[in-house]
Formats: C-alpha cells, structure tokens, sequence
C-alpha cells in the first residue's frame, strides 16, 4: 500500500503545483487588463449583431448597452427568431425613443436545417451587412456590454495577425442556490482552460469580416452547432489567431437550477466535443480529475477495512488538502476579475456570500456532476436547445428535427444561458 500513498501524493502535488501555475499566468494576465483604445478616427466602421430567441432576464439591459456605446461609426443588427416571439416586445420598448438611429430589426426569415437557429440568424444578419462594414461584433442576450465593449474588441483586433478579440464571462448570480454556485464554479475552472487553449466565447466576440469570409467561417456556420469554438481552428488556416481581451471579462448575474445546469453544460461540452482541438485533453483532464478522486477515496477504504489507520486518514487529510488548495485559488481569480469590473463601475459583492465551506463542498459535487455530463457527452447524438431538437451527426452535419416558436416550459426550466 506504501508505494499506492506515494503515487496518489506524487499525482496530488503535481496537480496542484501545474493547476497553480495555469490559474497564476491567468490572474497575472488579467491583471494588466487595461487597454490603450482605439483613438475615434482609427476606428474602422463596426456592426454589432445580437441574434434573439426568448425573453432573457438581462435582456433590456444588454440591448440599452448596444443603443449606448462610446463607437464612432458602428450598426446595431437585430435577429429575432419571429414575430411573436417573447424577445420582440422588450426590444420594441428599448427601441422606444432612442437617440440611435443606426439599427436594424430583422426576423430570421429562412430558419435552415443544417444548423442551429443561431447560427442561422448571425449568418442572415452578416449577409445584409454592407460593403463598407470591417469588424462584426456578436453577443448573447444575457451580455451587458458596458460603454467601451465595442471600442475594446476593436482594439484587441489591431494587429495584423489577429483575426478575432473576445471576452469571457464571470458569473455573480443573484442568489447562492445550489445550481448557481455550481455553474459559478465549473465556469471559474472553466475560463482558464478557454484561456490557455485560445478558445473564443460567442457571448463577447468579434472578427475582422476579411478574415472570417477567408476563413470560410460563414459557410462552416449554415452546417454548425456553434458559432464561437470553431474560431480558433478556422482562423490559424489562414495564419491568424485569436486574442483574449482582459478588460471584457463580463459580469453574468443569472441564476440557474442544477437540472439547468446540468443540460447548460452538456451543450457547453458538446460544442468543444464537436470543435475544440484539444477535446482530448478536455476529457482526459474531467474523467482523470474524478478518478484520482475515486482511486483515493477508494485507497482510504481499503486501509480502513485493513486497520491502518494512520494510512486511511493520511490519504483522506492530502485529498482535503488538494481540494482545500484548489479552493483558495477561486477568491485569486474573483478578485482579479471584480477589479475589472469594479472600474467599469459595477458592484463586485455577493447579495448573500456563500460561506468557504459550502463551496469547498459544492466544489465536489460540480466535479462529480462535470464528470457525468462529460461522459454522457461523449455519446450525445440528439439534444434541445431552447425548444428545439437537433440531431447531431457530425461536427458540421447537424440537423433541426422542425421548427417551432420559443415557449418556455417553466419558469423553473426556462434558462436562458447560452
């Protein structure tokens, strides 16, 4: 049993020193997170499009950050999914007297089979854009770009070599429910791997529309699940590369359920199973986290039923330890990101804190639940996006089994996250 102890410490302390070293590089980089903005007349003519299907919380307030931004010379393109459709009336009553004038509204006309409705609606939307049009920006409905969203993307995309700028996400739901500390946590584990792999996030995203027409981006999206993981792999064929932009780290204050969680994450996954070009690395790293769990949980029973207890509470004090280390890094990361965000003037406290130790065990859980999710993703064929089934045959052989307007079942089940 000796030389298992040794092994299972060997595993602990390398993984924590190399988790250590990814999350330092990622703080170190947010930590010079202020950009030197494009001057207004450096900047090149922009459209914003936001592609709309439900009546997302935050909705009102993303849609008044568009009408609102510190850009020259950008358009505002709108895709609603229909007529009728939730997201229509909100956006008619933010449209109301606004002083902007350059926006368009649009309902997504010829909703195609090859692909998801999002994917149609942002391709419909870059197809009207005109000629003069250099950089197109994209966000989700629950993005609440703050006034230099758009000039900061822009900036990111100066060098020559740069096909694409994006942000990630940060989630401060409003309340410390179960599934939200869950998603909170996964996400926190999750925007650090996104930024050492160079992987895009749709919810703050743009690209020169050079680039992406080079790229072939825009027909890769008629036949795609996702627009956003995908980015990374079609832009290095034509020799540019994506760039993170600290400064758009974005404040998500939605809640969710762990049932919503549970099926959020699966599509999350399915995106990098089906695009990513690391998903080997991906799945190794979930399913070998939760096994050298399993292996030392299963070691300390092992020399219970033995009588060594010495050995049984040695193994059970390095995996708290481990977890208990990995634990501490989360407030490194949150502060980091809340001082961005504090500068935008925006509140970095928790309505209610959780305490260390119900994340510490919330913690396990999401590793647990992550690790399902990963596994069943792994034989995903078919799945439901806001109301509608797709099936997935390949990465860009995905079929809409018909179409139908948005109806949320519950509220309970409605989560809008994309």
């Amino acid at each position: 049993m000796s030389t298992m102890y040794v092994a299972l410490f060997g595993i602990l302390i390398g993984s924590a020193l190399i988790q250590f070293y990814l999350v330092a590089g990622f703080v170190f980089r947010l930590r010079k997170w202020r950009p030197l903005l494009l001057a207004d007349a450096a900047c090149p003519r922009a459209a914003v499009i936001l592609s709309l299907r439900g009546g997302d919380p935050f909705l009102s307030r993303c849609i008044g950050g568009l009408l609102t931004q510190d850009y020259p010379n950008y358009d505002v393109l709108f895709v609603v999914d229909n007529e009728e459709d939730p997201a229509m009336p909100i956006l008619k009553q933010m449209l109301k007297g606004t002083r902007f004038d350059r926006y368009r509204v649009e309902v997504l006309t010829n909703p195609l089979s090859t692909c998801s409705l999002k994917c149609s609606g942002l391709v419909q939307a870059i197809e009207s854009l005109p000629a003069s049009t250099k950089i197109v920006a994209f966000l989700d409905a629950d993005t609440i770009p703050h006034a230099t969203w758009l000039r900061e993307l822009c900036t990111g995309l100066e060098a020559n070599d740069v096909g694409a700028a994006t942000g990630n996400r940060w989630y401060r739901p409003t309340q410390t429910s179960q599934g939200s500390l869950i998603r909170y946590l996964w996400n926190a584990a999750a925007i650090v791997q996104m930024y050492w792999y160079g992987i895009a996030w749709g919810g703050t995203l743009a690209m020169k529309l050079d680039s992406m027409r080079r790229a072939g981006i825009l027909e890769s999206w008629r036949r795609a699940y996702a627009e956003d993981t995908m980015v990374r792999a079609s832009l290095a064929k034509i020799g540019e590369k994506v760039v993170f932009v600290p400064s758009l780290m974005m404040i998500n204050r939605e809640d969710c359920t762990v049932a919503s969680f549970q099926s959020w994450v699966k599509r999350q996954l399915l995106s990098a199973r089906l695009y990513h070009p690391f998903w080997i690395l991906v799945v190794g790293h979930g399913i070998g986290s939760a096994l050298v769990f399993l292996w030392g949980f299963g070691l300390c029973a092992a020399a219970a039923v033995q009588g060594d207890i010495i050995g049984a509470a040695s193994v059970f004090l390095a995996l708290f330890f481990f977890h208990g280390f990995l634990t501490c890094l989360l407030p490194w990361i949150e502060r980091a990101v809340f001082n961005i965000a504090k500068e935008r003037g925006e509140e970095d406290s928790w309505p209610n804190r959780p305490s260390w130790l119900a994340v510490f065990w919330l913690g396990l859980a999401t590793q647990w639940i992550y690790s399902w999710a990963l596994l069943s993703c792994l034989f995903l064929k078919r799945f439901n996006w806001r109301g509608i089934d797709y099936e997935v045959r390949g990465p860009f052989d995905i079929k809409m089994m018909g179409y139908r307007p948005y109806q949320p079942a519950s509220k309970a089940q409605d989560n809008h996250s994309i």
